[in-house]
């Protein structure tokens, strides 16, 4: 295809989807394009989490672009230094970096006549054709409503701004409040270094035993020397998640099963103590929350120097934590592994489209977005990794593949003049929201569980189908859904 116009393109921030979204850019021959990073570096998420024992949860071939294997992961599942170090790399090897402008946050952006008008913590101000956000999924640290926690004279954080100056040991009595995906990874490395660790659980967790083991270093040459392995490793990974997992929650009714059998033997066999497997047993289905992937867990919570509180915190004081039967625990460290925000996405950016609508205006009622991408009234704006994104426990890159692949081609069709600004029509965004929430009774969302897959009014911001289903759905955009623009002065 022979393209008349260049645009010029920002995204917004320089994680695994905007490293990506600047190698596409450039391939695709787009010269102007600017990420503005937040931060000092790029990594996005394994940047910000450093805490003991991070590690992602899908296999580590999985976790690659497709065009850069890597095969001298050290472990099946790859540790987080390990990870931040690959983004460097693909940084690096692709010369992406020239492109970023570190330490600069988007403050601003505006769509003024057919522009838009973005303005950084720096004072500078930007004009572009599109917009990418790239902000990640879960980003913004989620502090808990609990009484008196800025009393708290111990040290305390969050465990995506991990304190490395606090040293544990067998004099240091820590708490932990949380026992999702991180804190399944961080606690096990807390009551191994010898302190004496309470962990406040909110919710029990379902956990699936999925064995991490090292790669021996013969397996990585075969794997660098022979790049088919390497593929093949990748698609195999894929296959299972996508057979196994994401069937599971979405209403398959054998991968269900196996899923359900797998994890209640897991805590039948792995905790011995009657009571204590009681107070580890959820009551709600296995995968209305994220399912767990985790060997480390169960045994170290049966060590000495651990102790699971089940009854709810009541306060905090400077001393501790107070639990609703009037106990007071004693600690030197606080940890709050309790998630984050996963409804901020781009903001608190101050985000204006057309009609100088704002996003929090647009976004009252519910988070409305066509195709997890494309918001009304914000034209030539794309959300990567928004609503209803095939997010449970699968590949982030794997789905921001598929997006950058399907926004590339809307931005294909602006470069040969078909239009100046696109955006959905509110009947397609109304019928897209309908068409998830109608898949939603089939899965295990809706298994008597609160978190954050559904949103304050119960509608679901993942996928509720397969796999297979959104990558097909993705394949070209619908012009029938979609209302396109032109302004004179382009």
């Amino acid at each position: 295809m022979s393209f008349k116009r260049n645009p010029s393109v920002i995204v917004i921030g320089a994680g695994m989807t905007g490293i990506l979204m600047a190698k596409k850019l450039k391939d695709a021959g787009i010269e102007k394009v600017i990420v503005l990073e937040k931060k000092e570096k790029v990594g996005g998420t394994w940047r910000e989490n450093t805490y003991p024992g991070v590690a992602c949860d899908i296999p580590s071939h999985m976790y690659t672009y497709s065009f850069e294997p890597n095969p001298n992961w050290s472990n099946f599942f790859a540790r987080g230094n390990e990870i931040q170090e690959y983004f460097e790399n693909v940084v690096d090897k692709y010369e992406l970096r020239p492109m970023i402008r570190f330490n600069e946050t988007v403050t601003e952006a505006k769509f003024d006549n057919g522009v838009w008008k973005v303005t950084t913590s720096t004072g500078d101000n930007y004009e572009c054709d599109f917009v990418i956000s790239a902000t990640g999924i879960l980003h913004h640290p989620s502090l808990p409503d609990i009484p008196g926690l800025d009393s708290f004279e111990g040290n305390m954080f969050h465990t995506s701004n991990w304190n490395h100056d606090v040293q544990l040991d067998a004099t240091q009595s820590v708490g932990i409040v949380g026992t999702g995906s991180t804190a399944a990874q961080c606690i096990p490395e807390l009551i191994n270094s010898g302190a004496k660790v309470n962990v406040f659980q909110r919710t029990p967790q379902w956990i699936l035993p999925l064995k991490d083991f090292s790669i021996p270093n013969f397996v990585k040459r075969l794997l660098g020397r022979f790049p088919t392995l390497n593929r093949i490793s990748r698609a195999s990974g894929k296959f299972f998640v996508e057979h196994f997992f994401t069937k599971a929650v979405t209403g398959h009714k054998i991968q269900r099963f196996l899923m359900e059998f797998f994890v209640k033997l897991n805590l039948k066999l792995a905790i011995k103590d009657p009571e204590l497997r009681r107070k580890l047993r959820p009551d709600y289905q296995v995968g209305c929350k994220r399912l767990i992937i985790n060997t480390t867990f169960y045994k170290a919570i049966q060590k000495d120097n651990a102790a699971l509180i089940t009854e709810g915190i009541d306060h905090i004081e400077p001393k501790g934590v107070v639990t609703k039967d009037g106990k007071l625990h004693e600690l030197d460290t606080l940890v709050l592994s309790t998630g984050f925000d996963p409804l901020a996405y781009m903001r608190p950016m101050n985000l204006i489209g057309k009609d100088n609508t704002h996003i929090n205006d647009a976004w009252a009622e519910n988070v409305g977005v066509y195709r997890s991408m494309l918001i009304p009234k914000f034209p030539n704006f794309f959300l990567t990794l928004g609503p209803n994104t095939p997010i449970g426990n699968f590949s982030v890159i794997a789905m921001s593949e598929v997006q950058c692949d399907y926004l590339l081609k809307l931005i294909s069709q602006w470069r040969s003049g078909k239009f100046d600004a696109v955006e959905p029509t509110n009947i397609a965004v109304e019928n897209f929201n309908a068409y998830v929430k109608n898949g939603l009774d089939a899965t295990a969302w809706v298994g008597g569980c609160t978190s954050w897959y559904l949103d304050a009014h119960g509608n679901p911001i993942l996928w509720p189908y397969t796999w297979g289903r959104w990558v097909k759905e993705m394949r070209i955009p619908n012009d029938e859904d979609l209302q396109f623009a032109s302004y004179s002065q382009q």
